[in-house]
């Protein structure tokens, strides 16, 4: 088992006119999370409550360093305007991908005056989020 630097793992949305893949953020965080449905009945053992899982839901959250001629960065401002979808997958150096379609819910730049201009964006599944294992 080997240890993976998040600087290996990359975040990449697809052009939906080209189909080409393009990647730039700094870093990532994948957000996974299960609603809990309370299964207790009255004769579960030990009075400990039960539950299954619900529904599940994903999201995502990057940011990078701001560069004006980024094409993926473009792409996604142009998604965000125009209240569009995006198809995203992270991957990981082994080449599993883990990639669903989603909805830009934040998409902020912060321009310090001693510092590099980054943006930082947000992303929340619409339907399912796949593993897709290395080929």
């Amino acid at each position: 088992m080997s240890k993976i630097s998040g600087m290996k793992v990359k975040l990449f949305i697809k052009d939906a006119t080209t189909g080409k893949l393009l990647a730039g953020q700094r870093n990532a965080t994948l957000n996974r999370s299960a609603e809990s449905i309370d299964a207790t009945s009255k004769d579960t053992a030990g009075f400990w409550k039960e539950s299954v899982a619900g529904f599940k839901e994903w999201s995502i959250e990057a940011d990078g360093a701001f560069v004006e001629s980024d094409v993926a960065y473009g792409l996604l401002e142009t998604a965000f305007l125009n209240s569009e979808n995006v198809d995203i997958y992270l991957e990981l150096p082994s080449g599993t991908k883990y990639e669903g379609n989603a909805t830009i819910t934040d998409f902020s730049n912060e321009f310090p005056f001693d510092d590099l201009v980054t943006y930082s964006i947000s992303f929340q599944g619409s339907g399912a989020l796949t593993t897709v294992p290395a080929a």
